[in-house]
């Protein structure tokens, strides 16, 4: 545990029985907290029945306790979490959060009131740290939870197939275990804000009810007048800051087939803060060209007026700023559908790998092209498009390092479907729509599970190709300022040496002075036979095992797809040949190593 326990002298313990408890109190996880906190209250209700003194005497009705369970990729689910315990309070709830990945279903059976929010991630998977939680729920071994209210709110992206699975999966999976569901589940989309608010209200008036008397006391009347400090500004997602760009740096050489910006912006006045393996949300726009050409299509006016969530757009304001031109998604091909009424297009809508096949590499432009709607307006078509919604990137530097600033290591995007010229959204407004001096609006999005060892002596190795380097040119940063004496491994690679070696100059000056131990580099086309970071790790599986032994942090940044799983693979094949290890083994080894919170993902 990171929170340090120590019971009083004023507690009603023996000083034995105090001395003992500070011992073992800090030594516990969270699920075995949860495990204790159970069987007291099985032992108190045990004391209560048995008792033969009844005390007929009014008191004060304790709050119920609430936990709220989460299962967080990239932060979101994590803050909604913290969030819901804070609002929850207020309810006169005693709440907490808790982790996946701190506590398994049998510990969790004897809550009585449970809201879980989780995220779904990729093609339909757990996120990083709730994979072993929902596997375990998911097991025909599952404990029962028929004594508890639960209610479930998903958080996911439509843009992909298996939208919100793990939420429903779970939420259908408590049900199936006697769980008693209080109110529907919510599926959220990336705009997800409103969606989790009435969710969060109708699981608050639920809880209420099943709660009974607990939550009819009244506060006691405060005789005191309250005074009230001016509110501040506080800069979040929902409310963005807009930070004026510094300076922008093309990182690859001429003659490079790719385009890596390195971008400052500045957080000055913001109040903003952010630790090393945090993300910053990017607020984009899009093309101009292709919100005119869209609106060409249509034969509507850019000055004609349309109505989002209460407020008043040009369609062309619309298309650039507020909503999603360039994503198609099943439920956009819905909405859609309801107006054009189209059969063929009923056919792709109702076909899996149809579907699949017709929204890869298309838009909205293509969209209307191709299935033309009689009776489409500027506000329906509206109507079916989703909110644009924010970018995430991994932040390149060291708030201790660059006060005031947060930097960005951008892959644009580029290329070309359907016979048209494509960009990514947010890759080319910063590459393509904004100038030095312009501003942009930016939060930041924690990362708890993605930081640097407490211990500064600690080594870790980090593995981040292309730009998943991002990071680990924030932790050098920030190893660097606070004068950490852990060893620290760097693999990195690219297409070519001459014109893809991002950071190369400060790379090579970190190992000169001694901050970097190893830099092993993999430059995939600069020889006949491509060759990958997973391939540079096994050249050195000796030296990475003996460091995972002597307590190496381990970190991967970068595609998750393909890059990701490669590593993994090549991981446990290190620690089956050096350990000497059956693969089962392995896979327990690398399972604690995540349960210590030494193997960690930022993975997209």
């Amino acid at each position: 545990m990171n929170k340090e326990i120590f019971i009083p002298d004023s507690a009603p313990f023996k000083p034995e029985q105090a001395q003992a408890l500070n011992r073992i109190l800090p030594t516990l996880s969270p699920d075995q907290l949860i495990w204790l906190e159970g069987l007291i209250d099985d032992l108190q209700a045990a004391s209560n029945t048995d008792s033969d003194e009844v005390i007929a005497t009014t008191t004060t009705v304790d709050p119920p306790n609430l936990t709220v369970l989460y299962g967080s990729e990239s932060g979101n689910a994590e803050a909604l979490a913290d969030k819901t315990v804070k609002a929850a309070g207020k309810e006169n709830f005693t709440a907490k959060a808790l982790n996946m990945g701190d506590i398994t279903p049998d510990r969790l059976k004897k809550v009585k009131h449970l809201l879980v929010i989780v995220s779904t991630w990729g093609e339909g998977d757990p996120p990083e740290n709730a994979t072993d939680f929902y596997q375990e729920l998911m097991a025909n071994d599952a404990p029962k939870f028929q004594d508890v209210h639960f209610s479930v709110c998903g958080l996911g992206d439509t843009s992909y197939e298996h939208f919100c699975k793990i939420g429903k999966d779970m939420d259908e999976r408590l049900e199936a275990l006697g769980g008693k569901r209080i109110f529907d589940r919510m599926d959220c989309d990336v705009d997800y804000d409103d969606n989790y608010e009435t969710w969060f209200k109708g699981s608050m008036d639920a809880l209420k009810i099943v709660t009974g008397p607990a939550l009819s006391t009244p506060p006691a009347p405060n005789s005191k007048p309250v005074v009230t400090a001016p509110a501040t500004v506080k800069y979040s997602k929902k409310n963005p800051w807009p930070a004026e760009l510094k300076k922008r740096v093309q990182l690859n050489g001429k003659g490079s087939a790719k385009e890596t910006l390195h971008l400052e912006f500045d957080l000055k006045g913001s109040g903003l803060h952010y630790e090393v393996g945090d993300s910053l949300g990017v607020v984009p726009q899009n093309s101009e060209k292709l919100a005119d050409a869209l609106i060409a299509q249509t034969g509507f006016t850019r000055e004609e007026k349309v109505t989002l969530k209460d407020r008043e757009f040009t369609l062309r304001q619309a298309f650039i700023s507020e909503l999603d031109i360039t994503t198609l998604s099943k439920p956009v091909l819905t909405r859609y559908n309801e107006i054009a009424n189209c059969k063929d297009l009923a056919t792709v809508i109702e076909d899996k790998n149809l579907l699949k096949k017709y929204i890869y590499g298309r838009d909205v432009l293509d969209l209307i092209k191709d299935f033309p709607a009689r009776d489409l307006t500027a506000q329906n078509l509206c109507a079916s498009l989703r909110k644009l919604p924010s970018r995430l990137y991994s932040i390149a530097s060291s708030s201790k390092a660059h006060k005031d600033e947060v930097h960005l290591t951008v892959g644009v995007i580029r290329y070309e479907s359907q016979g048209r010229k494509r960009e990514g959204v947010c890759s080319t407004f910063q590459a393509d729509r904004i100038e030095a001096g312009d501003k942009v609006y930016v939060f930041i999005c924690p990362n708890k599970h993605f930081r640097l060892p407490s211990n500064p002596e600690t080594p870790i190795i980090m593995v981040g190709p292309g730009t998943g380097i991002a990071p680990f040119r924030a932790f050098m940063e920030e190893r660097a300022t606070t004068g950490a004496t852990g060893k620290n491994w760097l693999f990195f690679g690219e297409q070519h040496y001459l014109t893809d070696f991002l950071y190369q100059i400060e790379l090579q000056n970190y190992l000169n002075d001694g901050l970097l131990t190893k830099l092993d580099v993999s430059f995939s086309r600069d020889q006949a036979q491509k060759i990958y970071v997973q391939d540079r790790m096994m050249e050195n599986s000796q030296d990475i095992y003996k460091w995972l032994e002597d307590g190496a942090f381990f970190y991967v940044c970068g595609d998750a797809n393909h890059m990701a799983s490669d590593v993994d693979k090549a991981l446990h094949g290190i620690v089956a040949k050096e350990g000497n290890m059956s693969e089962e083994d392995a896979s327990v080894y690398l399972k604690q190593l995540k349960s210590d919170k030494r193997y960690l993902r930022d993975v997209y």
